[in-house]
């Protein structure tokens, strides 16, 4: 583990002397040494040095003067390419959050271009995350401009499909009109084979690998023809497409978190959280509540589990709110958490009955034998969540479980029968693994949320369709699963569904058809 304290300044401008005129990312660290700063440069030695010139601090803002005052020594890592270094520099931020980065800081990440070998007519789609889908993916990719323009040459180039799939029943020339205008080589209609629009999508792929140079020297042949016969547009454009292309096919390295330098000691963050909470054990196990209640439409909870100070995702629940009308935060957390810890206990009866039923045992030490409860239970609020949190453990029996609520706005802690909140310094390991269990919960909820907004903007489709009532609706919904779904069914198929005659199959199956 390095010193967490410098003796003595390291010099400086000697270190200067001995940076490359490569690109690359700069890391600026305080006397404590803690990284305070992350940035990129085209070349190091000139970006770098230009913080320590005589003159910085008389024209630099207030923001950078702090920087320049606060810096007691730098490290450098160099990359091949400025693409690189903008994505080495992204991650480094995520990783580290220094206090004078602004950008980055979000849980925005660089796209990556998906295609599932394994649908008929695979497409090519853009996407931030990378899921165990079974899916090839690309990238990521530093600018999102030249990849867009790459992506879109690239269909018309291997005639790729960019539409949905086509629905029985669905007329050709209302569904898309690429293969009208030469963009696609239409399989979904027969014009192709599926063997050899798969052989097409394969070559696509080598494409974005960066080994298919023979395109590349043909846009190249062509902007020389266009310049030759003095259409200097088409040359001009050709030229920047040309660029997007080179930018988007150069090969980059993914820096993944073995690649990085280690921005995170979990053992150290536990062990600094155990202090400041004065805990008697490491919280190797740790769960956290939030609520999302953007719309009163769909109130939804999270909870998220960290293990040995890093996110357990298999372990992650997810709750619509049942019993609260309207939106109480209060009501909301105390609900989510009976549920939770209630089907603890269920679920560890049923497993050991005979250990249950016999005991005389605290509830809270029977379960800790018999399942793995939490060392730390985290809710996302003030003294209103947490309050509403320890009524709902003391009712089940679980008294003794560490509890704190973490209020966002000025990050502080709240303990049960502890008057007034608990700050920790900002640069404090402890604060900073409860903001990331914190912020992971805040991610977590507002993703379901949004699912089911966009779940409920295709459901709303058939409170407008002739004889379907809410009840109906519900049946239809609980039989298919979705929207979609009933599209792609025959009406014999609708007519099966409970509640629903061959009459109204009829006219729900054209009614989807005619509003898509």
């Amino acid at each position: 583990m390095p010193e967490l304290l410098h003796k003595e300044k390291p010099d400086l401008k000697g270190k200067l002397h001995d940076l490359p005129h490569k690109p690359g990312v700069y890391l600026m660290r305080d006397r404590l040494n803690r990284v305070i700063y992350v940035g990129k440069a085209r070349n190091l030695r000139k970006r770098v040095g230009q913080y320590f010139m005589a003159s910085r601090k008389l024209t630099a803002d207030l923001k950078t003067r702090a920087l320049l005052e606060s810096v007691w020594d730098f490290e450098c890592h160099t990359v091949r390419s400025e693409p690189e270094a903008l994505l080495l520099e992204g991650k480094l931020i995520k990783e580290y959050r220094p206090r004078y980065n602004i950008s980055f800081r979000d849980d925005k990440k660089f796209l990556l271009v998906k295609v599932n070998l394994n649908d008929p007519f695979p497409r090519f789609l853009l996407t931030r995350f990378k899921k165990e889908d079974g899916a090839r993916y690309f990238g990521p990719f530093a600018h999102s401009g030249a990849l867009r323009t790459t992506l879109n040459w690239m269909k018309k180039k291997f005639g790729l499909r960019s539409c949905r799939p086509l629905m029985p029943g669905e007329a050709d020339y209302k569904h898309c009109l690429n293969q009208i205008i030469k963009n696609c080589s239409a399989p979904c209609i027969g014009k192709i084979g599926a063997q050899e629009y798969q052989s097409r999508v394969l070559a696509a792929c080598e494409f974005l690998e960066g080994r298919s140079r023979e395109i590349v020297l043909a846009v190249e042949e062509e902007m020389r023809r266009a310049a030759e016969k003095l259409d200097f547009e088409r040359a001009a454009d050709l030229r920047n497409m040309l660029a997007d292309l080179r930018q988007t096919t150069a090969p980059m390295r993914r820096f993944t978190r073995h690649s990085l330098p280690s921005a995170v000691d979990p053992a150290a963050d536990l062990a600094a959280l155990r202090d400041a909470l004065q805990l008697q054990r490491l919280p190797l196990v740790m769960e956290c509540f939030d609520i999302s209640n953007i719309s009163t439409t769909h109130v939804v909870a999270s909870m998220v589990s960290f293990k040995d100070g890093v996110p357990d995702k298999s372990a992650y629940r997810r709750y619509r709110i049942r019993t609260v009308p309207g939106q109480d935060d209060f009501a909301s957390m105390a609900e989510v958490v009976r549920r939770r810890y209630s089907r603890v206990l269920l679920e560890a009866r049923e497993a050991f009955p005979a250990e249950a039923e016999f005991s005389q045992e605290n509830p809270a030490e029977v379960v800790g034998r018999l399942v793995r409860l939490p060392d730390l239970i985290i809710v996302d609020g003030g003294k209103g969540q947490l309050s509403s949190a320890c009524r709902e453990l003391q009712r089940l029996g679980l008294h003794d479980l560490p509890i704190i609520g973490l209020a966002k706005e000025n990050e502080e802690i709240y303990r049960p029968g502890r008057p007034l909140p608990l700050r920790l310094p900002e640069d404090s390991g402890a604060l900073r693994l409860l903001q990331r269990i914190r912020d992971e919960a805040h991610r977590f909820a507002n993703g379901y949320h949004q699912l089911l907004m966009k779940r409920r903007v295709a459901e709303s489709i058939l409170d407008d369709c002739p004889g379907v009532s809410e009840n109906r609706k519900q049946l239809l919904l609980r039989r298919f699963g979705s929207v979609e779904r009933i599209r792609r069914a025959s009406a014999e198929e609708i007519a099966a569904a409970e509640g629903v005659g061959p009459r109204l199959a009829e006219q729900v199956f054209n009614y989807l058809r005619q509003h898509k």
